[in-house]
């Protein structure tokens, strides 16, 4: 199919669109904040073995009948499973601060019932995670973030221009707020599935953005009298086929994820999808105009120059 929309001409409504969404999202982030997961704010600990096989979903759903305010155990719990003497077992990390005698209270019911409805072997030990461990993961968490749009940003500098570099980390930073606040208004918890999607986003949203940068490039050599802002515009309409195909064909299993994920993968599948779909409209309407802006801004400073 051959479009002929005019992008370009429609950007600064959408850039003024973005500048709304992200800026209200730094507000929610900034007041309102994350419910962060156990991984991050420490929590308690316990190792139990089986006599035989448990699945997941059976303990997380008798985690479940303990009522916690504020906190869903079925979803917020991490079970890690192994296998300690042979014997299959689960690392249980739950939310809950030994140090804060209802949660105490919580945390002995669950021990005796787990010895109660399931075959467990051996003793049940009680050990605390600490904040300083969770304050360390959070620190990494945000370099990790950091340093993938910083290599991103250098990558491209070099593969490209710092012009296309501009604008496609001005985009990764637009989707990654945006799904941030989204994180705020529906209650996501941020754990680490969570933090496993916003990385993804950076690499999500850059693949297609690279794709329509180089059909620029390539447009650029072939029309060489053509203003930036026709090559700009033929370039995202040549492009825009693949990328309706590669967000749908993306989009479908997120959407399935997340209605059949369960409450584990439920944070991780929104994530995605607004990734998704932010991803795919920042491609056009943020990284292609601020790239153009920053081109024509440095045109005149050469101009200027001579």
């Amino acid at each position: 199919m051959r479009w002929n929309i005019d992008f370009l001409g429609k950007s600064k409504i959408f850039v003024t669109l973005s500048a709304v969404l992200v800026l209200t999202s730094i507000v929610l982030v900034a007041t309102v904040g994350f419910r962060a997961g156990v991984e991050f704010t420490g929590g308690s600990q316990f190792t139990v073995s089986f006599s035989q096989e448990v699945p997941a979903d059976k303990l997380r759903s008798f985690l479940g009948k303990f009522s916690i305010p504020g906190k869903d155990l079925a979803a917020t719990a991490v079970l890690q499973h192994t296998t300690i003497e042979g014997k299959p077992s689960y690392v249980i990390t739950l939310p809950l601060n030994v140090d804060n005698k209802r949660e105490k209270e919580i945390l002995d019911e669950i021990v005796q019932g787990l010895k109660k409805e399931f075959p467990v072997v051996g003793e049940i030990s009680i050990t605390s995670v600490g904040s300083q461990v969770s304050q360390e993961l959070i620190r990494r968490t945000w370099q990790a973030i950091l340093v993938a749009i910083l290599g991103m940003l250098v990558y491209i500098s070099w593969r490209f221009r710092l012009s296309y570099a501009v604008g496609a980390v001005a985009a990764l930073i637009h989707d990654v707020l945006i799904a941030l606040g989204v994180c705020v208004v529906f209650h996501v918890e941020m754990s680490l599935p969570v933090i496993a999607a916003l990385l993804t986003i950076v690499g999500y949203s850059l693949n297609d953005t690279i794709v329509i940068f180089d059909r620029v490039r390539e447009n650029q050599k072939l029309l060489r009298k053509e203003p930036m802002f026709n090559i700009i515009n033929r370039s995202i309409n040549q492009s825009l086929s693949r990328t309706i195909n590669t967000s749908l064909t993306t989009l479908i299993p997120v959407v399935i994820l997340l209605a059949f994920g369960g409450p584990v993968l439920r944070g991780f599948a929104l994530v995605m999808m607004v990734g998704v779909i932010v991803g795919t409209y920042s491609t056009i309407y943020v990284a292609n105009p601020i790239f153009y802006w920053w081109t024509r801004a440095a045109e005149r400073v050469r101009a200027r120059a001579r």
